[in-house]
């Protein structure tokens, strides 16, 4: 389920939460792809902890410029009217509320919503970055992630064991393998990958997973 076409399905179906007008920001890692991925003819404004609002998408090989990176330190284009700032100013827009989504990779997520995605205890970390401000001001988180770890354990638990990032903030998870909301019921299953049944995400899942056949779509992408 961790090949290259599953992470591509994983950033397609994150890409389907953008919404013309939105102003947007991926986090470091898988969740930076979905800009090459923006609907034809959406306009989306993606911005960067760094400092800059108005990434485009991924350079071609040769067309990169080693001055202009994201949060990431990975070579980026810009939109026309891109703009330059401080970092405080790039803060001050996030922790403001004026981001409208944040989509972020994760270690662990859980039924109520808690995100764990930067650190492993006892390994050496520069620190959070921005992710704890991003799930705290953004006004929808959305968190993309392989559903298991490579050793084939759940990421998607009844309670993260990992420290947290931040607490009942994810609105969605798209995982290789469905699409969950954050509801005040719990954890509801609304989409499940090509080829995959119900009881393997429940087998995969450590959280508890609620079900309605009548809104459940069979087709992730």
């Amino acid at each position: 389920m961790k090949s290259e076409s599953s992470r591509e399905r994983i950033v397609r179906r994150a890409a389907l939460e953008l919404r013309d007008g939105f102003y947007v920001n991926l986090g470091i890692g898988m969740p930076t792809l979905v800009a090459n991925y923006i609907p034809r003819g959406m306009t989306v404004i993606l911005q960067s902890e760094n400092g800059l609002l108005g990434i485009g998408p991924f350079p071609e090989v040769g067309e990169e410029d080693p001055d202009l990176i994201n949060a990431g330190k990975q070579t980026i284009t810009e939109i026309p009217g891109a703009a330059y700032f401080h970092s405080a100013d790039s803060f001050a827009m996030i922790r403001g509320g004026h981001v409208d989504l944040t989509v972020l990779g994760g270690m662990e997520v859980d039924q109520e919503g808690n995100l764990a995605n930067w650190m492993v205890p006892g390994k050496m970390v520069k620190g959070m970055g921005g992710a704890m401000d991003l799930v705290a001001g953004a006004r929808r988180v959305v968190v993309m992630m392989t559903h298991v770890t490579k050793e084939g354990e759940p990421k998607i638990l009844q309670k993260c064991r990992l420290p947290l990032t931040g607490a009942r903030v994810v609105h969605r998870i798209i995982s290789d393998l469905a699409v969950m909301d954050v509801t005040p019921a719990g954890l509801v299953l609304a989409e499940i990958a090509p080829g995959v049944t119900v009881e393997q995400v429940r087998q995969a899942t450590e959280a508890e997973l609620k079900v309605d056949p009548e809104t459940l779509k069979t087709v992730m992408v």
